[in-house]
């Protein structure tokens, strides 16, 4: 389905096990709303200062379409919380503070 509405892209990073893989955290988020979350790219992957020796930070830019209406700042702040609680639940991680 296409739009002529322009997508919104929103950043979140995840702070994640070592061994979690990128895939499971695309994955993960793509599941918290399969009708508006149309893609998912990792932009920076960060092991070092701050954050511990077992765990990295992954950085993702979220591309959600609006099909048939401009998302109000509600609809997309419970995406938005949607994709957190989905990656919490999936893979252990959290959002980078």
């Amino acid at each position: 389905k296409t739009s002529s509405l322009q997508p919104l892209s929103r950043d979140f990073a995840f702070i994640l096990k070592k061994e979690i893989e990128a895939a499971k955290l695309i994955r993960a988020i793509h599941a918290a709303d399969k009708k508006f979350i149309t893609n998912v790219d990792i932009f920076d992957v960060y092991t070092g200062k701050g954050i511990e020796e077992f765990e990295k930070s992954l950085a993702v830019t979220v591309k959600i379409n609006q099909f048939d209406k401009t998302l109000n700042d509600d609809e997309i702040e419970e995406i938005s919380s949607k994709i957190i609680q989905n990656v919490e639940k999936q893979t252990g991680g959290v959002l980078r503070g």
